[in-house]
C-alpha cells in the first residue's frame, strides 16, 4: 500500500519560512519523480516544484528564488523549503509521486499553509 504523508504546514506571517516534508512508503522512492502542488482557496490545483530521480529541479515562476525542493532517498522523503512567504502562497500543499514508467502516480493528503499577519 502506497502512502505519502505531508507535514510541516501551519500559520506563518508574511516574510516567514516553513519547511514541508513528504514521506513515502510502499513504493520504490528513488525511482519516482516527486512534485509539490498547491490549491489556493477557490482555485485550481497548480504545480509548485518538481525533482527528478537524478535530482534535477524545476519551479513555477511564482515561487522561483523563494522555494527549494530537495529529496533524501535514504529517508524516502522530499522537502519543500519555503522562504519569504506571501499571503498568495496560502493553499493546501500536496505532494505527488510519479514512478518512472508507470501510467499513474500517487497523491498525499495535503497540508495547509496559511500566510497571514
Amino acid at each position: 500500500q502506497v502512502q505519502l504523508v505531508e507535514s510541516g504546514g501551519g500559520l506563518v506571517q508574511p516574510g516567514g519560512s516553513l519547511r514541508l516534508s513528504c514521506e513515502a512508503s510502499g513504493i520504490i522512492f528513488k525511482n519516482c519523480i516527486i512534485r509539490w502542488y498547491r490549491q489556493p482557496p477557490g482555485k485550481q490545483r497548480e504545480l509548485v516544484a518538481g525533482v527528478t530521480t537524478g535530482g534535477n529541479t524545476n519551479y513555477a515562476g511564482a515561487v522561483k528564488g523563494r522555494f527549494t525542493i530537495s529529496r533524501d532517498n535514504a529517508k524516502n522523503t522530499v522537502y519543500l523549503q519555503m522562504n519569504s512567504l506571501k499571503p498568495e502562497d496560502t493553499a493546501v500543499y500536496y505532494c505527488y509521486a510519479d514512478p518512472v514508467g508507470w501510467a499513474s502516480g500517487y497523491w498525499g493528503q495535503g497540508t495547509q499553509v496559511t500566510v497571514s499577519s
